[in-house]
Order: C-alpha cells, then structure tokens, then sequence
C-alpha cells in the first residue's frame, strides 16, 4: 500500500474565532507536533483529508508536506462534530527515519474456525497490540488466520507471526481469539415444577403426620 501523502499550509490565526473561519472556508484546522516538542499549527483540505485519510490508523505513517517542507507522521487524532459527523480538528505526531519507536497496531481476525463448524462459540477479546520497531518496520495491521482453531483451542499473542525488526511489547499470554463449547441453558421440566407444586400444602391443610385436630364439644344441655 502507498503511502498516503496530505497537502498543508501553515496557520498563522490562532483561537476559536479563527478555527471558525478556517472551517468554513473548506479547511480543518491541525497540529503538528514535532519530534523534539515543538507544535506547528497548520490547515489542511477537508475533502482531500476525508478521502485519504478513510483507512488510516493510529499506526498507519502518513507523509505531510506543509509549504514544501514535509513530515513522516502518525494521526494521533481526530476531533468530530457528534451531530454533523465533520471533522473539527487534527493532531499530528511526526516520527524521525531511523530512530525506533512504540505504538499500538491492529490485530484483525479472519476465517471460520473448525470449532465453530463443530458448534464452538468464537471469542475474540483482543484487538490490538503494541510493539517497537523503525518507522519503516511498522506494520499498518496484523492479520491472523483462525480458520485452524478447534473447540477448546485459543491463538496467543505469542503465535503472532510479527516481521523482521518489529519487537513485540504486549504479554505474549494474551488471548487473541478462543473456540469453546456454548453454554446449554438448563431448563426444569414442566413436569417437575407440577409435582413441587402438589406436594406444597394447601393453605390450611394439617401437615403431614400430624394429629387431626379435636371435634368441637357438644353443647350443654339445658336445664
């Protein structure tokens, strides 16, 4: 995949009144944060950045070239309107060729597992990992087949398959994916709640066992 390369221009106009006016002349304002802690304030096109910036990631190197000048960098990221669904706001994380660094990288898991034809149930509690590496070595995603996986069986993070020069920082015990049985619902039998229901005593009724309760006396005669 190419790299995806982003136009900018620096912003001179700082604060809020000024973001206005840069949105809505078709631009959203950003930050690029440098490696040794300076920040640049720049713009970019909003539609060149909406459509490019579709499949990036937080571990995805983007080029941005600000006035002829241009950085290696991450989207660290992105600020949305929670109504109109735009973009309000971009912050930039520039990283240095040859200097290695951490981030966290998209685990995506694919296929069906045998354990699942089988009636297995499949989990997949992790979605990401971190790991060291050069620029250059960052993978944009991992990709993990789980087509193998039978029930009662689990893929590690250890089993991931990273390249060359790319140091993994995450616990290697981590459950990437498991197939276990599903869990049956146990259900009592109709015929079992009828018969706890006859033998409860009814209200009034002498327990069981017990003496039946004395006849009233007659009634004296009268004199």
């Amino acid at each position: 995949m190419s790299q995806v390369v982003l136009t900018a221009r620096n912003r001179v106009g700082k604060g809020s009144a000024e973001a206005r006016r840069v949105r809505r002349s078709g631009r959203i304002p950003a930050v690029l944060y440098g490696r040794t802690g300076q920040a640049v304030a720049i713009d970019l096109d909003a539609l060149e950045f909406s459509n490019k910036a579709r499949n990036v990631s937080e571990s995805t190197i983007v080029k941005v070239e600000v006035d002829g000048k241009s950085y290696d960098a991450f989207v660290k990221d992105t600020q949305r309107d929670i109504v109109a669904g735009s973009i309000l706001h971009v912050d930039f994380y520039e990283v240095e060729s040859g200097v290695a660094l951490r981030a966290h990288v998209s685990v995506h898991v694919h296929g069906t597992p045998i354990g699942v034809r089988e009636g297995g149930v499949l989990e997949s509690p992790l979605h990401e990992i971190e790991v060291e590496c050069l620029p250059k070595d960052l993978p944009e995603r991992i990709d993990v087949d789980i087509s193998a996986l039978k029930v009662n069986q689990s893929f590690h993070v250890r089993d991931i398959a990273l390249g060359e020069g790319v140091r993994l920082l995450s616990n290697p015990d981590q459950v990437v994916a498991l197939v276990k049985f599903a869990r049956e619902e146990v259900v009592a039998p109709a015929a079992e709640e009828a018969a706890a229901a006859d033998a409860a005593p009814a209200a009034g009724a002498p327990a069981a066992g017990a003496a039946p309760a004395a006849a009233p006396a007659a009634d004296a005669k009268k004199a």
